[in-house]
């Protein structure tokens, strides 16, 4: 049997609501799919936290319902999925808080430090991806050696954890964003380990160097086992030794807890006119090169505002001086988008701290989209009714004009333009 408007087999994959019936589907698939991406992005900082020993029995009960109440001819209702989206939201944010506690119990609290970027002579391995909990145990396992460690794309943030920056062989951070690195692997002469998402199948170049753990694995890599590194150290010992090529020094470590410590400070200064906004402007982004509207955004903010960055997006603005403020860099990098849990107990400790909703603040959310973990993170944001948040560089596309006239009608949700300046202005006057 047919459905007689999609011509997809009924109740199939490619039906659109399982029933053969395409009324409201497009948007019941729609809803559908934020949900099921959601849940991608919500079950990886799930899988960081349990590997740090923080579950929740509520949370991994929602994650069933929830992933159950996609299946074929199980729920058709639009504003039910709805729900369950802003429900998603709800426990994502606490599986954020989950995986913070359980980095800063196994990691120590975290802090401002200066990471020197590049190389430094000797034999080196370079760890790619979000896991922590493999580079401590790298660092573990090399340690007594003259190998170094460095961090690339979304591992910059290590540096911030007591007990991975004071590790002899944590040398520093190489490269930039998960795009670059063709050139930026082509161009590290020691083997690369790749603990998670964000790994491009790798050219004969360095595929016999590339390492990867558990699930994550790439045709023409090694996949390791149990953790051991062993394979990975003795790579290292017969590659040729990198080069010194120090690029520069960085501050990173602004976790929220170290904001949250200056909230005292930070409001009065706003209520002094010394700070006029704060800025979010990051996310998890794509890989499309030529685009400068994040970069144009950022280097346009006043310079008595702050710019508060996490995930990769961070790589689109972080090459440029911003400045100073108050003593403190104007761009604060407050770690991964495992970190976004941060910038929420940000706002809304800012919110209870001025008496008034996370809405009424001056701030404005500026972020890039891209992949599963951000629709997660979209959604938490949304559950907390945040609203006049900018999305782009394009609208997600599994989401039907429908859905998306509901949620610019419901959070003020934006997309980014082609006037970044433009855009700016307009925030500056809410």
């Amino acid at each position: 049997m047919f459905c007689n408007q999609c011509e997809q087999a009924r109740g199939g994959f490619g039906c659109q609501n399982g029933m053969g019936i395409c009324g409201k589907n497009a948007d019941v698939q729609s809803l559908q799919e934020m949900i099921l991406y959601g849940l991608k992005g919500m079950a990886a900082y799930a899988a960081h936290a349990r590997r740090l020993g923080k579950t929740d029995e509520k949370v991994s009960a929602f994650m069933e319902e929830a992933l159950f109440s996609t299946m074929t001819n199980v729920n058709f209702e639009v504003p039910a999925l709805f729900e369950i989206a802003m429900e998603l939201g709800r426990q994502n944010l606490r599986v954020m808080q989950l995986l913070d506690e359980g980095h800063v119990e196994k990691l120590g609290k975290p802090s401002p430090t200066q990471v020197k970027e590049g190389t430094q002579a000797g034999p080196g391995i370079l760890v790619t991806g979000h896991d922590m909990v493999d580079l401590f145990d790298l660092l573990e396992q090399v340690k007594g050696t003259n190998i170094k460690v460095y961090t690339h794309g979304e591992m910059l943030p290590a540096h911030m954890y007591p007990k991975l920056r004071e590790h002899p062989n944590l040398a520093g951070h190489y490269g930039g964003a998960w795009q670059e690195q063709y050139s930026e692997f082509e161009g590290f002469s020691g083997p690369i380990v790749a603990t998670t998402n964000c790994i491009l199948i790798p050219p004969q170049e360095y595929a016999d160097r590339l390492f990867t753990t558990r699930y994550t694995a790439v045709p023409g890599g090694t996949r390791i086992k149990d953790n051991d590194f062993g394979p990975v150290i003795e790579k290292a010992k017969t590659c040729k030794p990198l080069v010194e090529h120090i690029v520069r020094t960085s501050t990173v470590g602004f976790h929220h807890s170290v904001l949250l410590e200056a909230a005292p400070t930070i409001v009065q200064a706003v209520k002094d006119g010394k700070i006029s906004r704060f800025f979010l402007i990051g996310g998890c982004d794509g890989a499309e090169r030529g685009r400068s509207y994040f970069a144009d955004y950022a280097q346009a903010t006043p310079p008595d505002s702050f710019i508060l960055t996490l995930g990769c997006g961070k790589y689109r603005i972080r090459n440029h001086d911003y400045g100073t403020l108050l003593g403190l860099p104007r761009l604060l990098d407050m770690g991964q988008c495992n970190d976004s849990y941060g910038a929420v107990n940000v706002a809304v400790a800012l919110a209870k701290a001025f008496n008034c909703g996370v809405n009424d603040l001056p701030l404005t959310l500026v972020v890039s989209w891209f992949e599963q973990k951000a629709v997660a993170v979209l959604l938490t944001l949304l559950s907390l009714g945040v609203k006049g948040i900018t999305i782009g560089p394009r609208p997600p596309a599994f989401v039907t004009p429908n859905v998306f006239r509901v949620l610019q009608d419901k959070f003020d949700l934006r997309l980014t333009g082609d006037d970044p300046k433009g855009d700016l202005a307009r925030a500056l006057k809410k």
